[in-house]
């Protein structure tokens, strides 16, 4: 993984396991509903953005890597799988 990019993906980290403690703290005092389900919400975007850094990463060096090697097939089965998966979220 690159450097720069697991940097920031290690900083996005933190900060969503903060908003978890704090989601908890949430629950367990008991808060509005709808206070808790807009900071769930907050911690699957950040989550979506680890996501996309990650796929960065991966377009980046190893999917490169693959198609220069011959293996384009490989690559496309991959990311046509992330895809997949993503679309059902």
């Amino acid at each position: 993984m690159k450097s720069e990019i697991k940097k920031r993906i290690a900083r996005r980290l933190k900060i969503i396991e903060g908003q978890i403690r704090g989601l908890q703290k949430m629950v367990d005092k008991g808060e509005y509903c709808i206070s808790i389900i807009t900071q769930s919400l907050a911690i699957k975007q950040a989550l979506s953005g680890v996501e996309d850094l990650i796929l960065e990463n991966h377009l980046s060096t190893h999917a490169v890597d693959q198609i220069k090697s011959g293996e384009k097939g490989k690559a496309i089965k991959e990311i046509m799988a992330v895809y997949k998966v993503s679309k059902k979220k």
